[in-house]
Parts: structure tokens; C-alpha cells; sequence
């Protein structure tokens, strides 16, 4: 019987605190729910053996739980079970005859928060929890961004690979759905944006642009991401030339366009212009001669005051870049200001030729219908008398006038058009006296029939408008 009334007095004082149990433990950890976490550990046992006890199991615990009765979050020993919310999720990680009781925890949750203690199963007698420390877990909600690797510096036409990465996951914890967002990424298959490795080939335009990595975890409706501004080397592009002049007039010159003419006496400002990343070297020089460094106010800049004959020739911008070197001519031309020349304005010249041209055809035109009216007259035997109207407006003015009475009244109106204004009025009034007991007979061919329109010379149109009452 003395055996096994001293059986549970050997339990109790395993149980004890004993200078030879030592625990190495990371007491506080925090982490992120979804995510994983690795708990560092190392434990000491009194042993006078030469070699580990062949019965070495570590249990972790939570404070509260650690009686007999109670199962484990995690535990080595291959026939222990544990608890149901933990398995598959708390994990002993390590060597534990190397002494490690290192703890992994994938895929945490909230109600995962607490303390947790460690017990040793030492040989087929020895029970020890490690009290004096013991393990502080926070879970906090998950609040943690993707990372977006470069592997390489982007150059424009150069394939390279990104990947996204969420700090704090593992593979064996949950599963993670990468989907990638950007204008980099609008010419790819859809496919190719559902992996965390996004393979592209960056252009000049996707420069500057954002890129998006997002992440969600499966089952856990909780979603992270992170936007990042892509940097693409190119070599430069759209090369050009501004010229501002004094007067504050700015001109483009494109890169098609090899000479410019100025004025005599005009101030230029040259300035070279290429799209590059990173920006080019831009400088200045001159096929004939060199520039003096006053001329050259900064980079792709060149000063060209007060221009005069002998400052005209070729101009070259030439444009430095690690991708790539380009040049960019130009050729100016100074000609002589037309204000030291003395010229008479057009509009300052005499109009009196046209003038006298126009008065000139306008009396032949009249002389023509008077010389016809006479002529139907004379035939038809009536007294005559007929008034003639000419005006004629052109920068000034012109009047002739004449009359003509015949026995029938008459209106005849002309127009003469050339492009100016011009118009001959040819009222033409006709009386006929009929002696007492005289019947007048009206032949048919008394009617003067006027022509409607003739070309007089090359002055213009003729329109005559005969009217008869």
C-alpha cells in the first residue's frame, strides 16, 4: 500500500515549479484574422540520461483548460485528439526532442484571441506545465495591403513579371483570389489577371498609370488592395520645336517642317521639346559656327535676340537619353522688315481709268439707243422728245442727262453691272400730235422693239428693260 499512497505525492511535486523546467516564449503576438503566424518556442526538461526519454509529447493548451479532462489546441502525440474549432489550423512546429515547441497558427480568427499554456509529457511519469510564461494571442480584423514586387525596373518593350504577395499569409492557410486592375492590363486575357504573377509587356503610355493588386480571402468575404503608379523607361518621342516671339506669339514647329523665316530685328526663343522617362538631355548647337553660352538660357532652350541676316542658318536640337539619342534641324531665314521699303499701297492707287472706261461704255450704250430711237422716228413720222439719265457711282459720281419727246409714252430702264456700282436710267417719254380730222394709223412696225441684252465690248452685261403705255 506505502506505493500507492506515494504515487500521487511523486504527481504533485511534478507539478511543482522546479528549477529545471525552463520555457523560452514569445509571450505577446499579435496578427491579423485570415492570416498566419509562426510562434517561436524552446523548452527544457530536468534529464540525466544520456539520450532524450523515447516518450516526449508537448501539448499547448488554453489557460483555464489544462486540467486532464480538457483537450488540447495542439498537440505531437499521435494519439491525442484536439480541439474541434483548432484542428487543422494549430500546428506544433519543430523538432521536440531538439527542444522546439514552436507553435503555427494558419488561417486565424477572431475568437482565436486568448492566453495558451504549454505542457511537457516527459517519459511515462513526468507531467509539466510551463505556468511562469505563457502565450498572449490578439487577433485583430484583417486591415494588412498587398504588396506589389517589380522584379525588374518596366522599359518600354521589355516582357517582365509582377507579383502580388499579402504579408502575414501562407500556403496552407486560406486561400487567397488575386485579381489584377489597371490600363496596363486592358489588352490582356482575363485569365491572365486571376494569378498573383502578372506577366506584361509595358508601352510608353502605360507610363504614370495605375495599377491595382487585389485580394480577397476565400470563404471569408474580406477584401484588400493595393494601387501602385507605374514607372516606364521609354526613349523619347514627339519631338518638336516651340518658337515664341516677342511679341508673345508661340508657334510649333513639327518635326516635318525644316525652315522658319523671321524678321529682320525679331527676338526668338527656340525651345526643344521631347517625351522621355527618364527626361532627355536636351542641348543646342549650330552647323556653321558655335553658340555663344549667353544664347543658351537652359535645358532645350536657345536665346536668339534681335536677329539679323548673318544669325540665320541651321539650328540643331539633339536630345541625349540612356534608350536612345535623337536630333531635331531646323533652318531660319531672316528677311529684311517691310517697313524700310517704300511702296504705295494698293488702295492708295487712282481709281479715274476705271473710271473713264466705264463713263465710256456707259455713252455708247446711250448713243446706241438714241441712234435706235431715232431711227424708229424717223419712220414712223411722230414728234419726239426723249430724256435721257445716266449716274454712275465709284468711289465718286457721274450725271448726263438729255430728253426726247415723241406722241407715245415710253420707259426704258438699263442696268450695266461690273462689278461695281453702276447704273444708266433711260426714261424715255413719247408724244404724238395728230392733226385735226386726221385719223392716226399705228403700223406694227411704229413699236421699237429694244434688244434685251447685248455685250458691250468686254465692259460686262447690258440688260435693257423696255416697257411700253
Amino acid at each position: 500500500m506505502l506505493p500507492l499512497l506515494l504515487l500521487p505525492l511523486l504527481w504533485a511535486g511534478s507539478l511543482q515549479r522546479d528549477p529545471g523546467f525552463k520555457l523560452q516564449l514569445q509571450e505577446s503576438v499579435t496578427v491579423q484574422a485570415g492570416l498566419c503566424v509562426l510562434v517561436s518556442c524552446s523548452f527544457s526538461y530536468p534529464w540525466s540520461g544520456w539520450s532524450p526519454p523515447s516518450q516526449l509529447y508537448i501539448s499547448w493548451f488554453r489557460d483555464g483548460e489544462d486540467g486532464y479532462y480538457y483537450d488540447p489546441v495542439a498537440t505531437n502525440h499521435p494519439s491525442k485528439g484536439v480541439k474541434t474549432e483548432t484542428r487543422g489550423r494549430f500546428y506544433i512546429l519543430g523538432d521536440v526532442r531538439a527542444n522546439n515547441c514552436s507553435l503555427s497558427i494558419r488561417d486565424t480568427r477572431l475568437e482565436d484571441t486568448g492566453r495558451y499554456i504549454l505542457r511537457a509529457d516527459i517519459g511515462p511519469n513526468t507531467r509539466h506545465f510551463y505556468r511562469d510564461k505563457k502565450l498572449a494571442l490578439q487577433v485583430t480584423v484583417l486591415t494588412e495591403k498587398p504588396v506589389i514586387h517589380f522584379l525588374e525596373p518596366l522599359v518600354s518593350g521589355h516582357p517582365t513579371s509582377l507579383r502580388c504577395h499579402l504579408p502575414g499569409s501562407c500556403e496552407e492557410g486560406r486561400p487567397l483570389l488575386f485579381s489584377w486592375m489597371g490600363a496596363v492590363t486592358n489588352p490582356m486575357d482575363p485569365g491572365a489577371l486571376q494569378s498573383s504573377v502578372l506577366s506584361l509587356t509595358p508601352r510608353p503610355q502605360d507610363h504614370s498609370t495605375s495599377l491595382t493588386c487585389q485580394v480577397e480571402l476565400q470563404g471569408a468575404q474580406v477584401t484588400t488592395e493595393r494601387t501602385v503608379q507605374l514607372n516606364v523607361s521609354y526613349a523619347p518621342q514627339n519631338l518638336s520645336i516651340r518658337a515664341f516671339f516677342r511679341n508673345g506669339t508661340a508657334l510649333k514647329v513639327p518635326s516635318s517642317a525644316t525652315w522658319l523665316t523671321v524678321l529682320e530685328g525679331e527676338s526668338l526663343q527656340l525651345v526643344c521639346m521631347a517625351d522621355g522617362n527618364p527626361p532627355a538631355s536636351l542641348s543646342w548647337s549650330r552647323r556653321t559656327r558655335a553658340l555663344s553660352p549667353s544664347q543658351v538660357s537652359g535645358s532645350g532652350v536657345l536665346e536668339l535676340p534681335h536677329m539679323q541676316a548673318e544669325d540665320g542658318g541651321e539650328f540643331i536640337c539633339q536630345v541625349q537619353h540612356p534608350l536612345g539619342s535623337q536630333f531635331l534641324s531646323l533652318s531660319l531665314s531672316v528677311q529684311r522688315n517691310s517697313s524700310s521699303c517704300l511702296c504705295v499701297p494698293e488702295k492708295q492707287e487712282g481709281s479715274w481709268p476705271l473710271v473713264l472706261t466705264l463713263v465710256r461704255g456707259a455713252l455708247m450704250g446711250a448713243g446706241f439707243l438714241l441712234t435706235y430711237c431715232l431711227t424708229w422716228i424717223y419712220y414712223t413720222s411722230v414728234g419726239v422728245s426723249l430724256s435721257v439719265g445716266v449716274s454712275l457711282t465709284l468711289g465718286g459720281s457721274l450725271t448726263l442727262g438729255m430728253s426726247l419727246n415723241l406722241g407715245l409714252s415710253l420707259s426704258v430702264g438699263v442696268s450695266l453691272t461690273l462689278g461695281v456700282s453702276l447704273s444708266v436710267v433711260l426714261p424715255l417719254t413719247v408724244g404724238m400730235a395728230v392733226r385735226p380730222g386726221h385719223v392716226l394709223h399705228r403700223p406694227r412696225s411704229s413699236e421699237c422693239h429694244l434688244p434685251s441684252h447685248f455685250d458691250l465690248n468686254k465692259f460686262g452685261a447690258f440688260e435693257v428693260d423696255f416697257q411700253r403705255h
